[in-house]
């Protein structure tokens, strides 16, 4: 007879407040920033869990032959085509799966980019039978807080700064901006099709954050189900005693991940929005005659918050604002030139250039008071191609 208690352990498995203090939670229920009961939780200073590899015994492996049989002559037919098959189990993947990953973005059908749990954009599956599983480090939240006592500035990205290629801070790339998150007081909360990143006094001790991540699930609507778009909502509240100018920044490379940014004739576009929402365009231009894609990252303007634009930087300085000029100015003004806006088009990117680009969105919250910054994500690739050729709308 099976126990009652077979599944006690589960049934208050990890509760919000073993991760974020009860007063953050309650301070960030107001308006949905606190995360639910029932979800998936990491700290973002924890480490990913690897998955065990495993083999099969002699007696799994006579009844699973005949699969075997065909899925090898379909891996070998493809790779004639010069294709790699979407099921291939005889290789083995450069990066180990693993089991600590995040909600994905985007809806059904429109492609997808997963966002890990320390808040990195990987596992680009834009093109159909091609991911790539590398995160692009270029793309981040960032904050910056000034205090009116002027005493107190912080700047950080909201990420721990723990990845390869992020300890040269003497360059001129994205190694010198503020990679000061440790992660020990933030926290990811995970309940598809939504993720909420708490942000417990990280990188200012007065300040609580909340990250909403949305993307486009809605019952019984496939239509708006299949958009491919993501939200993210922060909700800032002050415990401080003095006013704080906050400033949310988004950046962004023009890149379907890998080095695709390397390819050249990408270009950037700012714009401003008939109903308040103010971003920039980035025009990828795809190898191997693939249907281009366009991304579009870009923040809300209200009566409270202020939206700027830096609709082009690169990570040399050569013939752009390099990567360390645009963190430079965030955290000295806390916002760019509103005559960005009317920059036009970029030149086309050249043969290994990166483009990249950056939003912000400023904010004041008062003592004790709290505001609310909405930041979006899309991708345009009406045509899908596919490795045999064929070409459909989406």
């Amino acid at each position: 007879m099976v126990s009652g208690h077979l599944f006690h352990c589960r049934k208050n498995s990890w509760p919000p407040e073993e991760y974020v203090g009860r007063t953050a939670l309650q301070l960030l229920d107001l308006d949905g920033g606190s995360p639910p009961e029932q979800a998936w939780r990491r700290r973002l200073n924890s480490h990913a869990n690897i998955l065990k590899e495993f083999s099969v015994t002699f007696m799994e492996a006579m009844k699973m032959m005949t699969l075997g049989v065909r899925l090898w002559s379909y891996v070998r037919e493809e790779a004639s085509h010069g294709r790699k098959a979407p099921i291939d189990p005889f290789t083995r993947e450069r990066c180990k799966p693993s089991a600590s990953q995040g909600v994905p973005l985007g809806g059904m059908g429109s492609g997808s980019i997963s966002r890990g749990f320390r808040g990195e954009f990987k596992n680009w599956h834009i093109i159909p039978g091609l991911c790539e599983n590398s995160p692009v480090m270029e793309n981040q939240f960032s904050i910056f807080v000034s205090r009116d006592s002027g005493n107190k500035k912080y700047s950080s990205v909201l990420a721990p700064g723990h990845h390869e290629g992020l300890k040269k801070r003497s360059d001129s790339g994205i190694s010198s901006w503020d990679w000061n998150l440790s992660g020990q007081h933030s926290t990811y909360h995970a309940l598809f099709p939504r993720a909420w990143t708490i942000y417990d006094g990280e990188p200012d001790p007065d300040l609580k954050i909340s990250c909403r991540q949305i993307s486009p699930f809605i019952p019984h609507d496939y239509k708006d189900s299949s958009l491919p778009a993501s939200v993210f909502v922060y909700t800032l509240v002050n415990t401080g005693r003095d006013r704080a100018k906050v400033s949310l920044l988004m950046t962004w490379a023009n890149s379907i991940g890998g080095f695709s940014h390397h390819s050249g004739g990408h270009f950037n576009e700012p714009f401003i929005g008939d109903d308040g929402v103010s971003g920039v365009l980035l025009h990828h231009k795809t190898a191997k005659d693939n249907p281009p894609v366009t991304f579009s990252i870009a923040a809300c303007e209200t009566q409270n918050v202020s939206v700027t634009v830096l609709p082009v930087f690169g990570l040399s300085g050569e013939n752009h604002v390099s990567a360390k000029e645009m963190w430079d100015t965030m955290s000295k003004d806390g916002h760019f030139s509103r005559e960005n806006f009317d920059a036009g088009c970029s030149m086309p990117s050249s043969s290994g250039e990166t483009l990249c680009a950056a939003v912000s969105a400023s904010t004041w919250v008062e003592p004790h008071g709290r505001c609310t910054v909405a930041f979006a994500l899309a991708w345009s690739s009406p045509k899908v191609k596919f490795q045999k050729g064929c070409t459909y709308n989406r």
